[in-house]
């Protein structure tokens, strides 16, 4: 991640509404030149909304909204050239062929190609690139799940962004092509050089791609952060776990590592089967989560 520039996209309180329904209530957002963001919430969060009012394909109801300096609902073709998108599901194209499909593509660039930025990439350069240089002369309709979805991270890189935004780009795959997927996700950033947005429910997913995760939950930001910094801020505790005599004993505390020395420091080796049970992203995603919606059972905890 460079964070280097102005900012990419600059969100400020952000609202939609669906007749009498709130869908967003006021989302705050800044992504950085180089940075890969995921937007992270459960279903009905309000993710895929937020996302295509990014990308203009949706106009919103309040709020301010620049992406590449630009509003979105006022952003001309020029400006569509510079944004790479990969949807959940794109009209199929089954009977061209990789390398055919993605040149074609790629001439819808070409009136915006610049001395600076050329557009598009070179077609076996980017298939190289995306892992599909083996598949370049196969139909579509002959790749797995996972190349066609790299098929799809190359569609949206084709006009050389510089954003790309990505929505729910795994649902579906298997663990091996979510895995890979992952990887190809990680390189894009740096080998392209382009910011990223991606939207997703899967706390695995979020942890490994991004280098900041925002938290939505009905609409609003609860949280964002980098994993570790949304862990701290937190009353999220670790477990220690250990056995004295044949007697099982467990705590729970904020600073597991202080708490292990002071239990090691005298023990003369009367303590064993010693674990200790980190909070993960997991932990700490569930407990914002749950007190986003239960507020009023947050505030009976704290107190």
């Amino acid at each position: 991640m460079s964070g280097d520039g102005a900012p990419v996209l600059e969100v400020a309180d952000l609202r939609m509404r669906y007749g009498d329904k709130d869908v967003l209530n006021g989302i705050d957002l800044t992504v950085r030149p180089g940075e890969v963001l995921a937007l992270l919430g459960p279903n009905g969060a309000g993710k895929t909304t937020t996302i295509e009012i990014l990308e203009g394909f949706r106009k919103r109801s309040a709020g301010e909204v620049s992406v590449l300096g630009i509003d979105p609902a006022e952003g001309d073709e020029a400006w569509r050239a510079r944004v790479g998108i990969v949807l959940q599901s794109w009209r199929d194209h089954r009977k061209w062929r990789v390398r055919q499909f993605l040149t074609n593509q790629g001439i819808l660039y070409a009136p915006f190609s610049t001395p600076d930025v050329p557009r598009p990439w070179a077609v076996d350069d980017l298939l190289a690139s995306v892992g599909l240089t083996d598949q370049a002369d196969e139909q579509v309709r002959h790749l797995s799940g996972g190349q066609r979805r790299r098929l799809d991270v190359a569609v949206g890189l084709i006009g050389r962004p510089e954003l790309l935004f990505l929505d729910e780009p795994t649902a579906g795959l298997d663990p091996q092509a979510r895995r890979q997927f992952h990887d190809l996700l990680r390189g894009v950033s740096q080998d392209f050089g382009v910011t990223v947005l991606i939207t997703t429910h899967d706390l695995a997913e979020a942890d490994k791609v991004a280098d900041r995760i925002a938290i939505l939950v009905d609409g609003r930001v609860i949280a964002a952060g980098t994993a570790a910094e949304l862990s701290r801020g937190i009353t999220t505790h670790d477990r220690v776990r250990w056995v004295v005599g044949g007697r099982l004993f467990q705590q729970s505390t904020a600073d597991s590592t202080a708490f292990v020395r002071a239990l090691l420091q005298d023990d003369r080796g009367a303590v064993t089967q010693l674990e200790v049970h980190r909070a993960s992203l997991e932990d700490t995603y569930l407990s914002l989560v749950g007190n986003a919606e239960n507020p009023a059972t947050a505030a009976a905890d704290a107190a």
